[in-house]
């Protein structure tokens, strides 16, 4: 991982982390697979923070650009899965 996370400055310390811990969910996803569970936990956490659709597009799109991951697509597969599932992609 040679990229940077799309962040912004006016969150907190926590708000960054937790924003962090979110992208790193998705990096998960992809490279070795999550449970459905932590998944949706970090993006509540996520939403949170980044209430807007809009924004949460803006930054999902700058780190789909950076890391060549889909926020959108894995967070949509989580979607669908059932509560116990494991979402790899």
């Amino acid at each position: 991982m040679n990229y940077a996370y799309p962040i912004s400055y006016d969150w907190t310390a926590q708000e960054i982390i937790d924003v962090v811990k979110f992208f790193e969910a998705i990096e998960k996803a992809y490279e070795k697979g999550i449970e459905r569970e932590q998944l949706m936990n970090a993006y509540r956490r996520f939403k949170e923070i980044v209430p807007s659709k809009s924004e949460e597009k803006k930054l999902c799109g700058e780190f789909e650009e950076v890391s060549g991951y889909s926020s959108y697509l894995v967070m949509k597969k989580a979607k669908e899965a059932k509560s116990s599932d494991f979402i790899k992609m």
